[in-house]
């Protein structure tokens, strides 16, 4: 066993919800192991929680924050998305998706753990007025603008992972972050992050600091200029 995967194990046993894992689990966890890791060496509080069977519309891989924690939320069993997501993906190139999807839901949690959740970075303010036919309607429009800004943190951070842990395999999962943010049901929606995935074409952008969620900054201040 890995030292990455002993981590990723001591948390789940931990913190699990289920008594025992698939190997579909471990297999997921054990990609994810390296950013597990990582998370630990930051100090970030992440509980990771394996639910039992999958509701409609769980993706395989989530965040949530309560009280004053992270959890991770791993939903494979019975859930198609758990195929679908990774579907015409070579097995042996699957892990460093898997990780870099761990990453970018483990760089919301270091979002949390900052204080920054939907906070603008310094020297950038909301400008101009937004009208809508209610206050639920204009809360709705603020909370979607909120979510695309923290996504597309999420994204540059992941790919900056991988820019730092997996440079072979930069291209690929860069491509596969286009497929993906390709299909919305909604321009400028909570997901829409193809400005921001775009600007990261060019691994070399994000540097070689060592610090993906430090370097994903810039990108997303720069993407942050160019949003609607």
């Amino acid at each position: 066993m890995s030292k990455y995967f002993a981590a990723a194990a001591l948390f789940a046993s931990a913190c699990a919800q289920s008594a025992e894992l698939t190997a579909l689990e471990q297999r997921w966890l054990q990609a994810a192991g390296p950013v597990l890791s990582y998370s630990r060496s930051l100090n970030l509080p992440i509980d990771i929680i394996v639910q039992p069977r999958a509701r409609p519309n769980d993706v395989p891989l989530a965040m949530g924050y309560d009280d004053g924690r992270c959890k991770l939320v791993l939903t494979l069993r019975g859930n198609p998305q758990a195929e679908s997501v990774l579907a015409g993906v070579p097995a042996e190139r699957q892990g460093e998706l898997i990780e870099a999807m761990a990453a970018h839901e483990v760089a919301h949690c270091w979002r949390h753990a900052q204080g920054a959740w939907n906070v603008l970075p310094a020297g950038f303010v909301e400008v101009g007025e937004e009208s809508a036919a209610s206050g639920e309607l204009l809360a709705a429009s603020k909370a979607m603008r909120e979510a695309r800004r923290e996504e597309a943190y999420a994204d540059l951070a992941a790919l900056a992972w991988t820019r730092h842990r997996n440079p072979e395999a930069y291209g690929r999962v860069h491509a596969w972050f286009e497929a993906v943010r390709r299909e919305q049901p909604v321009a400028r929606g909570g997901h829409d992050t193809r400005l921001w995935v775009e600007l990261a074409r060019d691994a070399g952008r994000f540097g070689a600091a060592g610090a993906p969620f430090e370097d994903a900054a810039p990108l997303w201040r720069e993407g942050l200029l160019r949003a609607d």
